[in-house]
């Protein structure tokens, strides 16, 4: 019993950060992925974007104060953080999947991504 509890403390916990509302909530999500990773650096952390939500991971992307977003994401995807984007989002908005930046990879459902990680694979639900 002893050890079952020590392998499931030596695991890292799982987090989805869902995004669907803009660059408002993207840039909150960037600063708590960074204060999570601080507290918590083996985290296992998947940022899923869909709707407005996307729009952080286009090129050129800026936030509120026109600092862009490019610099902050490579940066967390070098520590290990997936950027996942709906690929519905990018056929009903007309927006070509050749914009996003290099690190986001699309998904077929930006909230079928955020169930299948919640029920088959044990990740904790984020929403900035």
């Amino acid at each position: 019993m002893a050890f079952a509890a020590a392998a499931q403390a030596a695991e890292p916990v799982k987090v989805v950060y869902h995004l669907s509302e803009g660059i408002p909530q993207a840039s909150r999500a960037v600063q708590n992925i960074r204060n999570h990773l601080a507290a918590d650096p083996s985290a296992k952390i998947v940022v899923v974007t869909h709707g407005l939500g996307i729009d952080f991971l286009l090129e050129g992307a800026t936030n509120q104060m026109e600092q862009p977003f490019a610099g902050a994401v490579a940066d967390l995807a070098n520590r290990g953080i997936e950027f996942r984007v709906c690929n519905n989002t990018l056929v009903s908005r007309k927006i070509d999947a050749a914009k996003l930046v290099p690190e986001a990879k699309i998904v077929p459902s930006g909230v079928a991504e955020v169930a299948r990680l919640q029920a088959r694979e044990g990740f904790v639900y984020l929403r900035p």
